[in-house]
């Protein structure tokens, strides 16, 4: 056979190849617009199995996902076809136009533009295959039950699709579970995280102590377990009462994967032969001892003398000593990281740094949001600029400083006075004397999260002047994915994995100066300025601060680090979403 017959009998079987792709995209598409024709309402009065269980029913985000890979997977089947359809109509032109031969001609082809082209259109057909199958999951979970309440009927739907998930037992050690919005940063970082984990099938024990409230929080959510017990005089876990619940625990069915502390809920007394476990480290001494230098600098000739920069010098030794009998260290930001490696000697292997995450779902932006907050607390719209500062208004969170610098302002300038206004949401013992400054600041009290997304909408720009250099404070990613951009302490933490540049927010030194001067220039930018950065703000929220990407990572280190011998080097290629 001469070279031009090859080359003829191997574009035939190209056209054939086009046309086989054609083909299963048309099936396929035919399925996919049955699907969107047909759109199942997540109601459990119309699942198949008639699931009581609110776990079991699947929510509106669910049935959304369903409508968006139908979507995804319509285009990339139309994507494909178009590629296959562009390629066959280029070899006809080849062939005269389409005219008809007697004899059979050598047309001269690409071959490796017509690999690349075929290539292409497989991979369309690909891509629509995965996301028609992770709308198909999505319809089993809606009409059979979800995969979080491990519903027989479901798990034997969707394992036929793929592997079946691993699921893990964990066990949280706890010193405080939140109550409604009256928590710290640690509370709602545990919180976050695992009902997430608790939501995505995960059988969750949480030992914690026992609320004042007689009303502790339930969820509906079947593979969530909480073990309670009294706190000590000093409201910490009693370890030989939580061990002795763990220890029943791990020894009832199936012995916990994962053993999780937030700070020191357990001991490292009691952590120092578990080699599953993981300790998240919301704030460490040798962070402390810059609050301390702040302190210090700030403290008036009135107050007495602090020695705390002495104990705190001790404290370090002796976390530097005790730090190494947890298997594994979570730093919250990228500056603890280092410091554990490099400060307290931990083993890097050993040390993963999870940056904070929020609840995107209620954390984004929504002007009508705003604008009725706006509207529901009497905020004129002369007011050009709209400051917002919330959390705990206590001394070491920085409203002293706050107080004096906008006392200063509201005083020596009438235009800012008139022209802004300040909005202060949460309590404590600042909230009356932020009060003393008159109707341009606005004290709202404590926030449900609900309420609290609205307030981050209403502002232009939110505030945190905090002097404690430990951890991220949540409401700087808050409101970064509700796109405001944002102005705080300059801080280790905060500038080394928050506001990492000028293009997202300002940053200013814990003095009255700096934070009138960052104040004043805020206000020259103006609202075109401050939307522009927000939007920056959340773009890099979104990349980093998501609970979604928090709970996924967390879920990639406990498969690494649980008693799965099988699946260990798979489950530790594990790598942080920022890198």
């Amino acid at each position: 056979m001469d070279n031009g017959s090859r080359r003829q009998f191997s574009t035939s079987i190209h056209i054939m190849a086009l046309d086989g792709i054609v083909n299963v995209n048309s099936l396929f598409t035919f399925a996919v617009f049955l699907g969107l024709a047909w759109y199942p309402i997540t109601d459990p009065a119309i699942t198949l199995t008639g699931v009581a269980e609110p776990a079991c029913v699947a929510d509106t985000t669910m049935g959304e996902d369903l409508v968006a890979f139908h979507v995804y997977s319509f285009s990339s089947f139309l994507f494909s076809s178009l590629v296959a359809f562009a390629l066959k109509q280029a070899i006809w032109i080849g062939q005269g136009g389409g005219k008809v031969r007697s004899v059979p001609m050598t047309i001269h082809v690409n071959t490796a533009a017509l690999r690349a082209g075929i290539l292409v259109s497989a991979a369309g057909s690909v891509f629509g295959c995965v996301f028609l199958m992770l709308a198909l999951v999505d319809l089993v979970q809606i009409k059979l039950g979800t995969l979080a309440c491990r519903s027989f009927h479901s798990l034997a739907a969707i394992v036929p699709l793929g592997p079946p998930p691993k699921f893990l037992k964990i066990a949280l050690f706890v010193k405080k579970w939140p109550h409604k919005h009256r928590a710290g940063g640690l509370e709602r970082h545990a919180l976050t995280l695992h009902l997430a984990l608790a939501q995505r099938g995960h059988e969750l024990h949480i030992f914690t102590t026992s609320s004042l409230n007689p009303s502790f929080p339930s969820f509906p959510i079947g593979t969530l377990y909480f073990h309670l017990s009294k706190p000590t005089a000093a409201g910490y876990l009693d370890q030989a009462v939580v061990w002795k619940q763990f220890q029943h625990q791990n020894s009832t069915g199936k012995p916990f994967d994962v053993i999780h502390t937030e700070s020191v809920g357990l001991m490292h007394t009691r952590s120092r032969n578990l080699t599953n476990l993981a300790v998240t480290w919301h704030g460490i001494a040798y962070e402390s001892i810059h609050s301390d230098i702040i302190q210090e600098l700030l403290r008036t000739p009135e107050e007495p003398l602090a020695f705390s920069l002495t104990e705190r010098a001790m404290k370090v030794v002796e976390e530097v000593k005790f730090f190494p009998h947890y298997a594994h260290h979570v730093a919250t930001s990228d500056h603890v990281g280092e410091v554990l490696k490099r400060i307290y000697m931990i083993p890097e292997e050993r040390v993963h740094i999870i940056l904070n995450g929020v609840d995107e779902e209620i954390f984004k932006p929504n002007a009508a949001k705003g604008k009725d907050f706006k509207k529901k607390f009497g905020i004129p719209q002369s007011k050009t600029l709209v400051l917002g500062i919330a959390g705990r208004l206590v001394k070491d969170k920085g409203h002293p400083l706050m107080f004096e610098a906008l006392m200063q302002m509201l005083k020596e300038n009438d235009t800012f006075r008139e022209t802004a206004i300040i909005l202060v949401a949460g309590d404590g013992p600042w909230s009356d004397r932020y009060k003393d400054l008159g109707a341009t600041v606005l004290v709202l009290g404590t926030l449900e999260p609900a309420q609290l997304a609205s307030f981050y909408n209403a502002i232009d720009i939110f505030v945190n002047p905090t002097l404690r250099a430990q951890g991220l404070d949540h409401t700087l990613l808050e409101a970064m994915l509700s796109g405001k951009p944002l102005m705080a302490t300059r801080l280790a933490s905060i500038t080394g994995s928050v506001i990492v540049g000028t293009e997202m927010g300002y940053t200013f030194s814990p003095t009255v100066a700096s934070l009138k001067g960052t104040l004043y220039r805020v206000w020259h930018d103006g609202r075109v300025v401050l939307e522009r950065k927000g939007q920056l703000a959340r773009q890099r929220g979104l990349e980093l601060f998501t609970a979604t990407k928090m709970a996924a990572a967390y879920e990639r280190l406990f498969l690494c680090i649980s008693n799965d011998e099988e699946n260990r080097d798979s489950y530790c290629t594990y790598q942080p979403s920022f890198q």
